[in-house]
């Protein structure tokens, strides 16, 4: 079990899905969901003086409105190193074109491309994952 998780998504049956599905599979101890990359990368400012507060992970949606994935990405990179580095970031996707998911696998800091929504078998290849 991880200690904490962070689910950005924008649409509220896919966070109250990963919420229910971290929750049965007991994946982590706390579980925090925003519904926009805004409010994910406040989020993660916040803890910059408690690197022991940040997620172990950040589930990604690509598709909001405002400010997708990838942007949230390219802001991520400027946050400072504490964060960026003790957080493991998927991309969340309904999407089935190529170029997101390379454009995904492309980005230094996205570990994994995976499909919504999340199930057992998506969190059983995340058991004992470590930051690429």
């Amino acid at each position: 079990m991880y200690k904490k998780v962070l689910v950005i998504d924008d649409n509220p049956v896919d966070r109250y899905i990963a919420e229910r599905v971290f929750k049965k599979y007991a994946f982590s101890e706390e579980i925090i969901c925003v519904e926009s990359a805004k409010e994910g990368l406040d989020y993660l400012l916040s803890l910059k003086d408690s690197p022991e507060q940040l997620p172990h992970f950040i589930f990604l949606d690509i598709m909001m409105p405002e400010m997708n994935g990838f942007e949230f990405l390219d802001v991520y990179d400027t946050l400072p190193e504490i964060i960026r580095k003790n957080c493991i970031i998927m991309m969340l996707t309904t999407s089935m074109h190529e170029e997101d998911q390379f454009k995904a696998n492309k980005n230094p800091y996205v570990s994994r491309y995976l499909n919504k929504p999340l199930n057992a078998s998506s969190l059983k290849e995340l058991e004992g994952f470590v930051q690429k």
